[in-house]
């Protein structure tokens, strides 16, 4: 017997079921399934599942980079009620590394979001909500499962055997209505030897801080007979207890402060308060990375001059030609060819090991107003000077405006670093992790050197030079091998002939 199949299911779950976007695959599939088979009985197939047609689809903040653990919504592009597609732009998130935008991955009404602005949104949770056409949008139900994935629990370590306790006295607390003052070693030294308090003088270091010539002032105001010596409150009597090694032996005791106090609206230079500046998501991940890679990686450094004499020719007649590049793009192309020489250099160490990379991608510092940020030149051997130039100039301007893709940021195989165009002669980068090196190039400069003509007379001629320093990773670049490179490098950018 024939019997008829159908679906009489949501297109939303033949779109999930066979993976066409859009409405007009859906009525594809429609007729796709008018299938026959045959059965021994008739079958309709309706679904039940309460989210394929009455709950909303959930908008969750995504992962846009490897290291990003929390995004700030910049801009909604769609507001609540318009229809959506996917593929449409719905908002703009702001990552550690650069702004992205967010794509809406159905269809439907945009029903609920949240504030444009909203900041440190965990990865995961909710900031919005689509429905079908033809819902009710305006009183769609917020999901209560709206946070954030719980952490993973760590397994359970067994408890240490518990020790003998040993009573300690309690710590002598602060007395209401007495001032307490912020002090340097010196003066907290000073003070406890002479049994003085520093309330009985004033603090005229910065930030309020009881500096080492106040604490000297009222030793001798006491040495005078103006003062009196401190005498410590007597302590209530309480049960004897076994003595601590934790406890002071004489004199009082000042505590140093955790942090300075905070300044007060309406009071933004008074004593002692700062001002506190809110830190981008890219200011603190970069802050982050900086302090890892200078106290976990050993950064050794070699510096090298090169004579930029014939880069400045080959520059000159380029321009001749309305070809318009810099003396980076050289310096960049420089370093590709060096690496493709030298493969040894362009490694990485991810924390098991060194790792051979296959390609040669630079990583382009870029400063901008939320921080450095680094684009990638990718496979820069490969590439003519003039296409490394238009390179750098459209990912330098896409940086600045904050309109950096993960896939144009992410990765690299080595660093470079320039200054010269701030005035600065050289200078040492900080490595890049997993990066094993950044080169930090200053500015070219007229020296004169002395040198002989065909002659063998000697005279002076004006050389323009430039400093190059290369910050590597000892572990797996070492200064031998440093050095070779950077040998190799000013070669091949003092004869430019060799970059072709």
């Amino acid at each position: 017997m024939a019997a008829s199949w159908r679906l009489g299911c949501d297109p939303r779950l033949l779109r999930y079921l066979v993976g066409f976007p859009g409405r007009r695959s859906v009525g594809l599939v429609k007729g796709a399934l008018g299938w026959s088979v045959s059965r021994g009985a008739n079958w309709r197939w309706f679904h039940s599942t309460q989210w394929l047609r009455g709950d909303p689809i959930k908008i969750l903040m995504p992962s846009l980079s490897p290291t990003m653990e929390e995004g700030n919504i910049v801009k909604w592009l769609k507001k609540e009620g318009e229809a959506v597609s996917a593929g449409d732009a719905l908002c703009e998130i702001e990552t550690d590394k650069a702004v992205v935008t967010l794509d809406a991955s159905d269809d439907g009404i945009l029903a609920k979001i949240v504030e444009e602005g909203s900041k440190n949104i965990r990865l995961g949770s909710l900031i919005g909500l689509i429905v079908e056409e033809g819902e009710d949008w305006k009183h769609v139900e917020i999901p209560k499962d709206v946070g954030p994935p719980p952490p993973v629990s760590k397994p359970s370590e067994p408890r240490p055997s518990p020790e003998p306790q040993i009573s300690i006295p309690v710590k002598k607390e602060h007395i209401p209505g007495t001032l307490r003052f912020r002090l340097s070693p010196a003066a907290r030294n000073i003070l406890e030897k002479h049994s003085l308090d520093a309330s009985q003088g004033t603090a005229t270091g910065p930030r309020g801080i009881f500096t080492k010539e106040d604490a000297l002032k009222l030793v001798q105001l006491k040495q005078t007979g103006k003062i009196t010596e401190s005498r410590p409150t007597p302590a209530p009597t309480a049960t004897p207890t076994a003595p601590s090694p934790l406890q002071a032996t004489a004199g009082p005791s000042y505590p140093r402060p955790v942090i300075p106090p905070v300044s007060t609206p309406g009071q933004p230079n008074a004593v002692g308060t700062f001002t506190e500046i809110p830190a981008s998501n890219i200011r603190r991940v970069i802050a982050k990375r900086l302090t890892e890679s200078k106290s976990t990686v050993p950064h050794a450094y070699a510096t090298a001059d090169c004579d930029l004499g014939a880069v400045l020719k080959v520059r000159q007649d380029l321009v001749k030609d309305d070809i318009k590049v810099s003396v980076n793009d050289f310096i960049i192309k420089a370093a590709a060819v060096t690496l493709k020489q030298m493969p040894d250099v362009n490694v990485s160490w991810d924390g098991e090991g060194p790792k051979q990379l296959p390609f040669i991608d630079i990583s382009v510092a870029v400063a901008t107003d939320k921080g450095l940020l680094t684009p990638i030149i990718k496979d820069a051997a490969a590439k003519g000077i003039q296409e490394i130039a238009d390179s750098v100039k459209a990912l330098s301007k896409k940086a600045r405006d904050g309109k950096l893709l993960p896939e144009e940021y992410q990765g690299g195989s080595f660093s470079i670093s320039n200054l010269g165009m701030f005035g600065i002669d050289e200078f040492t980068a900080v490595i890049n992790p997993p990066q094993a090196c950044i080169l930090a190039v200053g500015r070219f400069r007229p020296v004169l050197k002395l040198t002989e003509d065909e002659e063998g007379n000697a005279k002076l001629q004006q050389r323009q030079l430039i400093t190059v320093t290369m910050s590597s990773d000892s572990r797996v670049v070492d200064d031998e091998l440093a050095t070779r490179f950077l040998k190799s490098f000013k070669a091949n950018l003092e004869n430019p002939i060799r970059l072709a």
